[in-house]
C-alpha cells in the first residue's frame, strides 16, 4: 500500500492507494486479498499555504461581462430552449435546459425580463460561464 496526497482545486485529498500489479515486499508467496476497493480516500487534508486556490474558475464567467447575461452553471449539452426572442419572462421560469452527466437541469430566469438575445441552439455544448441568452 502507498500513501500519496493528490491536490485538486486547490483541496490536498491524503488517499492511500494498493499496487495490485506489484508483488508484496513483506513475503513473496503470501495470497493477495481481495478488496472490495483498491484506493481508500481519508478526510481532505487541509490545503499547504503555498498552494494557491485555483483562480481559473474565478476567471471563467468573464464571457458573460455583457449585462443581462444569463451564464451556464454547468458545462453541458443543450437539449432544449424554451424561450424565444422577444418574449418576457418572469423570475423563475424555465429559460432552457442543459443535460450533463446524462442529467437534464433547467436554467431559469434570475429575474424578470426580456429575452433580447438567444446565444446557443439545442444540441450546441456549452461550458460553464458561457453565456446562453441574454435579458434586459
Amino acid at each position: 500500500m502507498k500513501r500519496l496526497r493528490i491536490t485538486v482545486e486547490g483541496i490536498a485529498y491524503d488517499v492511500t492507494v494498493e499496487e495490485l500489479d506489484a508483488a508484496p515486499a513483506s513475503s513473496p508467496a503470501a495470497p493477495k486479498q481481495a478488496s472490495p476497493t483498491a484506493a481508500a480516500v481519508t478526510a481532505p487534508a487541509p490545503a499547504p499555504a503555498a498552494v494557491p486556490r485555483a483562480a481559473a474558475p474565478a476567471q471563467a464567467p468573464a464571457a458573460t461581462a455583457e449585462p443581462g447575461a444569463v451564464p451556464s452553471p454547468l458545462a453541458g449539452t443543450v437539449v432544449q430552449v424554451e424561450v424565444s426572442v422577444g418574449q418576457s419572462v418572469a423570475a423563475g421560469d424555465s429559460l432552457l435546459v442543459l443535460e450533463a452527466m446524462k442529467m437534464n437541469t433547467t436554467i431559469s430566469a434570475p429575474q424578470n425580463g426580456t429575452v433580447t438575445a438567444i446565444s446557443v441552439a439545442p444540441g450546441a455544448t456549452v461550458t460553464e460561464g458561457q453565456a446562453l441568452l441574454t435579458l434586459s
